[in-house]
């Protein structure tokens, strides 16, 4: 999986360079074995985040893109659009870059494996949850932030997809950082940011990647990709 997750990363065309960030040695053995880069860190950091930030400060770039191993299906587009929130003058002041897929399917608004996201008019994150958000009282409508609004469709809220592009000093900054309340709450690293002030740009894709998080999505993920690639 992780393979399949650095070559889709590596394909990005926004990319420089690709690094897998882990405590585990089994992981290590597995990118070295097919020729990937591996940073070893701490085993003691609770969050992603964290653990990217002890890489980064050894790093001198700018922007820090947060790739998670378990999104083999991640689409080297997406990353792109991602780092593209940061390339215009006007946006130089952005912080955080993630992005977002409408939910039309009602199972995996109420699924807790599949993170919300609700944002403003601009597509700043106002909050992201496990539990169903907006709580919807009537039948579903269309949502205004939709990315194409000359195409009703009826969607029921966004879903997070877990990627990150982050400045590099606003990194280091989060992660000195205690963790806070709505954060462990949730089990959602991303509230740290948002109870500390920092704005996070969400984008709108029409890509829906798959992540692993059961033995059920892994088996789907392998099925899909066995679909791509008949033997």
């Amino acid at each position: 999986m992780i393979e399949h997750v650095y070559r889709r990363a590596a394909a990005a065309s926004s990319i420089r360079a690709v690094l897998v960030a882990t405590d585990d040695e089994r992981i290590r053995d597995a990118v070295v074995a097919f020729g990937g880069k591996v940073v070893m860190t701490a085993s003691t950091h609770e969050t992603g985040t964290d653990r990217l930030a002890e890489v980064a400060r050894d790093l001198t770039c700018d922007l820090i893109v947060n790739v998670q191993g378990d999104e083999p299906l991640i689409e080297p587009q997406t990353i792109d659009l991602a780092v593209s929130a940061f390339k215009a003058e006007t946006n130089m002041s952005h912080s955080i870059a993630t992005l977002r897929c409408a939910i039309t399917d009602p199972g995996e608004l109420r699924n807790p494996n599949v993170v919300k996201v609700v944002v403003d008019r601009s597509g700043h994150a106002l909050y992201f949850s496990r539990a169903p958000i907006p709580h919807l009282e009537t039948s579903p409508s269309t949502m205004s932030n939709h990315a194409d609004a000359s195409i009703q469709t009826p969607i029921l809220g966004y879903k997070h997809v877990g990627l990150y592009v982050y400045r590099r000093d606003v990194l280091l900054r989060l992660a000195a950082l205690e963790p806070t309340r709505l954060e462990r709450a949730e089990c959602l690293e991303q509230l740290r940011a948002l109870e500390n002030g920092y704005r996070i740009t969400t984008l709108e894709t029409s890509h829906y990647p798959i992540g692993v998080d059961t033995p059920f999505e892994l088996e789907r993920v392998r099925s899909l990709m066995s679909d791509k690639n008949p033997s």
